[in-house]
């Protein structure tokens, strides 16, 4: 098996499309029980119009495709900065048992900075939650897209 370091790299490539699209820097992959990228997503809400284009809806959408059916049990995604309420509760309908993250993000983070939704005891499955893979290469493309936003 592959690292937790090597998929986030694959989420991080994915940030950068983001980033190159003009979007928030954000990128996810689904990967199987087997080790297999089976998704893949980066921010698209702003070219895509649509709210619900974020990095992790974009991979679960992708490995839904993919596998032919929404329920990913077994499957850890991987995303670059901490998941949102919507994408939460898309990765729990998904039926993920793993979710790594790189950075948190302070405002909106439901996985362990503004509430950990993954821990409610009302959920069909757990979900594990591993913080911090990555954090300083996902923390720099944030801040890289940010400042670049205030200056022009």
């Amino acid at each position: 098996m592959r690292s937790d370091e090597f998929y986030m790299h694959r989420a991080l490539d994915q940030a950068h499309l983001a980033m190159a699209a003009g979007e928030v820097p954000v990128g996810a992959v689904v990967v199987s029980a087997e080790g297999e990228i089976i998704g893949e997503g980066f921010n698209a809400p702003v070219g895509q119009h649509d709210p619900t284009a974020h990095a992790e809806v974009q991979a679960l959408r992708d490995a839904g495709k993919r596998t032919g059916n929404y329920r990913l049990t077994g499957c850890t995604l991987y995303v670059s900065v901490e998941p949102c309420l919507m994408c939460t509760g898309a990765i729990i309908h998904a039926r993920i048992a793993r979710v790594v993250y790189g950075v948190a993000e302070p405002r909106t983070g439901m996985a362990q900075s503004k509430a950990n939704l993954f821990a409610q005891p009302w959920h069909n499955h757990e979900v594990e939650v591993v913080s911090g893979v990555l954090v300083a290469p996902a923390r720099r493309l944030l801040k890289t897209f940010f400042a670049s936003r205030r200056s022009s």
